[in-house]
């Protein structure tokens, strides 16, 4: 309960300061524009670069695999499963890097500890 009125306060404090609420929101967005995350999968023969907001920059398949595969059905579904396997796990990477952003946003504003935004550093980060 003391937790919740604490927070009420702090964000009654940044309704007053909307230029530097709208300042920090504006940075973190570009940090995570710039950001890129790197999915994988099937040991690094599918990758997938993604930017800090969830968005696919580039899929990038190994050359030696795409030379195994054949142009059957069972092939087809392989391929597409790894690039949806690499997909999600440069998307999971992209949302723990939005998270680590927002914690860090919270805590410049002088905001209390946020519950679910803890300041994890992804592994995969390409660039921040």
């Amino acid at each position: 309960m003391f937790e919740q009125m604490k927070m009420m306060g702090a964000l009654a404090g940044l309704m007053k300061d909307r230029d530097r609420l709208q300042e920090v929101g504006q940075r973190v967005k570009a940090n995570l524009e710039a950001a890129r995350v790197l999915g994988e999968a099937g040991g690094g023969a599918v990758r997938v670069t993604a930017s800090g907001l969830a968005r696919v920059i580039d899929v990038e398949l190994d050359p030696s695999m795409v030379a195994t595969l054949g142009a059957d059905d069972e092939s087809q579904r392989l391929a597409e499963s790894l690039i949806a396997e690499a997909t999600n796990d440069a998307l999971k990477l992209a949302q723990m890097l939005m998270q680590k952003e927002a914690a860090a946003a919270a805590e410049e504003l002088g905001l209390p500890e946020l519950p679910g935004l803890e300041n994890r550093i992804p592994i995969g980060v390409l660039g921040v």
